[in-house]
């Protein structure tokens, strides 16, 4: 019986490698990413053409108007098109975020505040603990709004270099955490009462007295966060790592030697500034009369503080990498900083380039309503099949996971199917919570965040892994 299940296992192992090893080759066939979203784009533009000459088209399930399928092939698609190419790239969040962001970590790095703080990690964390506490400072840089894409990401790659393991290899730790982990956390996000007020709305379609409070799914948050941080932590050191090999690239790798005490004077002084930085943002917003909230109800989360949270990323980094700077000599006048900013916005070209094809992807994509139509047809075929208990939910799971390869908005995709699923399943026998629905769906759209071409991050974490 044992030499039996050893058989299965050994085959199901070899399936399973042979799977990995398919994948890989398709995936270095592929071209440069920026050729492959022109493509895409491209694509779009002929199946919107085909959606229109068909007569693609859903009933919006809130307001019950008919969305039909715009053909970018049209005179008015073409003009669209035409007057757009410039407007889509310049209003790509990302972008601007990114930019922005790159000025604070200019600074930080060229003056060595990034190298030292990794060499000090990396000379005091246990070896072992590194790759669960990148995947878990994925899951928590949500509190940061999308921080976690534009800083952890890459910093996943420095630490796992600098130890000598493959640089790869952080970065899909990181992103696990990041974007795989989306659905996940120890605290609440600004994404909950977002989400929580959509399901509540279609709730009381049925229930006008039902409330839906933010911390609805906090439990399932805060119990999937330990398994995110298992499971990311084992896939990486056990299957990614292993694939990947030994790391035989041209970056260059962070020296790691005990740090001087010049430099472990700037550390200090750098996480002084830091706190200080902190404390004067946390005025701006915890006192009732805060400058930064929001000034007609006094919200937290829907407050001008929130909606330019990009700004507090940047001085996070930018006021403690030049007291380092100035600490350890690195930084002597204004011309460094300037240098260090130039040097920061230099490595950025690719990136750009990379944007402009993603953006005209994902706004031709919106424009066409392919993506409104694919989640309303995709809704009414799950609610059709007439399916109950168990399987509804895992049905309801995979078709969420589904719907995130073609919108990328987690609240787009809530606001079209809350008000199907929702009702539907409080109808049901035993009826299901709302807060079980919103659950459901956020696990189908965790698990598609990371291959998904909608998420706007996709072409900035394609240009760090081309670092390596």
């Amino acid at each position: 019986m044992k030499r039996l299940v050893g058989k299965i296992r050994e085959k199901a192992s070899r399936l399973f490698v042979r799977s990995l090893d398919y994948v890989e080759v398709i995936g270095n066939k592929l071209p440069h990413p920026a050729t492959l979203f022109a493509l895409l784009a491209i694509i779009v533009v002929v199946i919107s053409w085909l959606g229109h000459v068909l007569g693609a088209h859903a009933l919006h399930p809130v307001d019950g108007t008919v969305i039909e399928a715009r053909n970018l092939l049209s005179g008015d698609g073409i003009r669209w098109i035409y007057t757009h190419l410039i407007s889509n790239f310049l209003k790509f969040p990302p972008l601007g975020y990114v930019l922005v962001v790159m000025i604070g970590i200019g600074v930080a790095e060229g003056s060595g505040l990034f190298t030292t703080m990794i060499r000090s990690l990396v000379l005091s964390a246990p070896p072992k603990l590194v790759t669960g506490a990148i995947v878990l400072a994925g899951i928590l840089s949500h509190l940061a709004s999308e921080a976690g894409y534009v800083i952890l990401i890459p910093l996943g790659a420095m630490i796992f270099h600098a130890l000598g393991r493959h640089p790869m290899a952080g970065l899909a730790a990181a992103f696990a955490g990041v974007s795989g982990g989306f659905g996940a956390n120890f605290f609440i996000g600004s994404i909950d009462p977002v989400l929580a007020g959509i399901s509540e709305s279609a709730a009381q379609m049925i229930m006008p007295e039902m409330v839906v409070n933010p911390a609805v799914n906090y439990y399932f948050m805060f119990i999937s966060s330990f398994l995110v941080v298992i499971v990311g932590t084992w896939v990486t050191e056990r299957i990614v790592e292993p694939r990947l090999g030994k790391y035989e690239g041209s970056a260059e790798k962070l020296p790691i030697v005990q740090l001087t005490k010049q430099e472990k004077k700037g550390l200090r002084w750098a996480g002084i500034a830091l706190v200080i930085t902190l404390v004067a943002l946390a005025l701006t917003i915890i006192p009732e009369n805060g400058i930064l909230r929001d000034p007609e109800t006094g919200s937290i989360l829907h407050s001008p503080f929130f909606n330019g949270i990009i700004i507090a990323i940047l001085l996070m980094f930018f006021i403690p990498g030049l007291v380092y700077g100035i600490i350890v000599k690195s930084i002597k006048n204004d011309k460094d900083v300037a240098k260090f900013l130039g040097q920061s916005m230099s490595g950025m070209g690719g990136y750009i380039v990379l944007v402009f094809f993603a953006a005209q992807f994902v706004y031709f994509f919106n424009y066409s309503n392919l993506g409104i139509i694919f989640a309303i047809k995709g809704a009414h075929t799950l609610q059709s099949i007439g399916l109950t208990g168990v399987t509804l939910i895992v049905a309801f799971v995979l078709l969420s996971a589904f719907i995130n390869m073609f919108m990328g908005s987690a609240s787009a995709k809530w606001a079209i199917m809350a008000p199907v699923f929702i009702p539907m399943l409080m109808l049901i026998d035993p009826p299901y919570h709302p807060g079980l629905t919103q659950a459901a769906f956020r696990i189908g759209d965790s698990v598609t965040n990371l291959i998904t071409p909608m998420m706007s991050y996709f072409a900035l974490i394609v240009t760090f892994a081309q670092k390596y």
